[in-house]
């Protein structure tokens, strides 16, 4: 970071990679992920992008909404952007083993909003 007196507070273009860096993010850009978000929902798509408030940009998008009576559904939603402050966990999906689960046999609760 760069701090000059008498101005304001600016960050150079390296610590902007080593902030991105930080994440760990940019190892799955082009990937194919699960997000679980704060208020339970599942999506899954190919990570675009991000930024420094780890707004996700998802690619092939989906939903994978949950029951204990039918099987798991899924949403389409295409082209989506994720705010950072409503991701609660962020994981590549193995799509191998992926491909070879039966989906409209799971069943499974929806998970619970998280409380803050």
């Amino acid at each position: 970071m760069e701090f000059r007196k008498g101005s304001s507070l600016s960050i150079s273009d390296s610590s902007k990679k080593e902030m991105a860096s930080d994440t760990g993010l940019e190892l799955l850009i082009e990937q194919t992920i699960s997000v679980i978000t704060n208020d339970g929902r599942n999506i899954v798509g190919v990570l675009k992008g991000f930024d420094q408030a780890t707004n996700l940009i998802l690619d092939e998008s989906h939903e994978r909404v949950y029951s204990t009576k039918a099987g798991v559904e899924q949403l389409v939603l295409g082209l989506y952007i994720i705010r950072g402050d409503n991701i609660s966990v962020v994981g590549e999906l193995d799509e191998e083993l992926d491909s070879n689960l039966n989906l409209s046999s799971l069943r499974a609760h929806p998970l619970k909003p998280v409380g803050h």
